[in-house]
């Protein structure tokens, strides 16, 4: 399995492990006002972490590694900008927060964008 993968997993699990806690936490405190972030951390951290990993996995012989590296980083960075500013606007509603999520969710769209290449490489290479 290309080392890509791997880490995309790995950052997956770690992801889901949080959103699973996360869920927990709101679970046994009755207090579901996080539960936008929370279903976008699991969404975007676990799901697509997971997906990316697979296909990388599948298409070894196609993909540009030096491209799925540069995803994985801006995928991840957006991911870690966006969640934790998301949850501070759903607990505080302080509006000005809204500029620098979007700088996160820009990253997770360019994120999505390479991906998005990287699988038109893929079955140009078909």
């Amino acid at each position: 399995m290309p080392r890509i993968s791997i880490w995309f997993f790995a950052v997956a699990v770690l992801y889901s492990l949080v959103g699973m806690g996360w869920g927990e936490h709101m679970a046994m405190s009755h207090d579901h006002s996080m539960y936008p972030a929370h279903a976008h951390l699991n969404l975007l951290g676990w799901v697509s972490m997971a997906i990316y990993g697979t296909f990388y996995a599948l298409t070894r012989d196609t993909y540009s590694p030096r491209l799925a590296w540069v995803q994985f980083g801006v995928s991840n960075i957006g991911l870690l900008i966006m969640i934790p500013l998301l949850a501070r606007l759903l607990a505080t509603n302080d509006e000005s927060l809204g500029p620098l999520i979007g700088i996160g969710d820009m990253l997770v769209i360019l994120g999505q964008l390479l991906f998005g290449w990287q699988v038109l490489r893929a079955v140009r290479a078909r």
